[in-house]
């Protein structure tokens, strides 16, 4: 991919800087896909546009929705063309820049291919990246901005993918009460500070701190769902050691991001509890750290749940440079 040149004869693009949040270990994400004020306003206007499905229904954004931290809010399934439903809940998007592996199920090394994967997916957008391509070469409004974003008015895949790559994983979300008070710019109170204890005591293993999630697959002994007959990391490594595991989700922007697990199934907080102490399925593949499930009293509940709000990015939801351009 064509990046920014000091040669005053070649192209130039604006360099732009990732924001690392203070604690935050080192982004993995660009190492490839040189990232631009150009490219990541390019994919800006593509991850809204409904040109990228087959038939102008369906956008990135129509279900990674910048109100619910770029996941989904209204619905526990995908939705894509023609009404038809995914068998997974949309993924919030924010904080790529430190992942190795994305999806539910890690199947994708690049975040170019899960762009590419939902595209062409027959349920969700319907398209091929040629068909892509074609539409966006007759839109005037895209020649223009592959040439500011790399150099030349020429739209390809490659460029396609690289520029949504760009947008998505610039999408930063660090703005919390937590995170304030990690910086000693505020403090928590009681109830918090009890809560981020039952929280280091009964979740930090799998939801690390600070990124909330340690992108590990664990089967967490929910019930297979026969009718979706999601098997999860399985369905792609095809090694039954590997049956019913799903990513660990971060837990940043939890109130905003309902319902919960792969497949939404969870609408309430009090299901996850429930879960967690008495939903416990074994299985062959369940994770060690479970057998016995988590215990958590009343109280335990209540003050874990005011320490999860405390992860809520409200500016994050609202930040203007992610809205839908004009």
């Amino acid at each position: 991919m064509q990046g920014c040149r000091k040669n005053k004869d070649q192209f130039v693009a604006t360099p732009f800087a990732l924001k690392i949040p203070a604690g935050f270990p080192t982004p993995v994400l660009f190492q490839n896909n040189e990232l631009t004020v150009e490219g990541f306003q390019l994919g800006r206007r593509l991850f809204y546009d409904t040109r990228l499905s087959i038939d102008g229904s369906i956008a990135c954004a129509s279900c990674h929705q910048q109100i619910a931290g770029f996941g989904t809010y209204d619905h526990d399934l995908s939705h894509g063309i023609g009404g038809e439903h995914g068998i997974r809940n949309a993924s919030p998007l924010f904080n790529l820049a430190w992942a190795n592996t994305f999806g539910w199920d890690g199947r994708y090394t690049k975040l170019q291919d899960v762009f590419a994967a939902h595209i062409t997916n027959r349920i969700e957008m319907g398209e091929t990246l040629n068909g892509v391509v074609t539409k966006l070469k007759g839109a005037s409004v895209y020649p223009p901005l592959f040439k500011a974003a790399f150099g030349s008015e020429e739209i390809n895949q490659e460029k396609l993918l690289n520029a949504l790559a760009q947008f998505a994983g610039s999408l930063v979300s660090a703005e919390t009460k937590y995170d304030s008070v990690k910086q000693n710019l505020a403090s928590f109170t009681a109830n918090e500070q009890a809560g981020y204890t039952v929280f280091k005591n009964k979740c930090n293993t799998c939801h690390a701190e600070p990124l909330f999630t340690d992108y590990s697959y664990r089967n967490i002994g929910l019930p297979a769902n026969l009718i979706l007959n999601d098997k999860g990391r399985m369905s792609f490594t095809n090694n039954r050691n590997d049956s019913l595991k799903f990513r660990v989700p971060t837990l940043r922007n939890l109130y905003k991001t309902f319902p919960f697990m792969h497949d939404g199934r969870l609408i309430a907080f009090s299901q996850i509890f429930d879960h967690y102490q008495t939903g416990v399925q074994a299985s062959f593949t369940l994770d060690p750290l479970l057998n016995n499930g988590i215990a958590l009293s009343n109280s335990d509940k209540t003050v874990l749940l005011d320490f999860l709000k405390t992860l809520t990015d409200n500016s994050f939801t609202k930040n203007s440079a992610y809205n839908a351009p004009q």
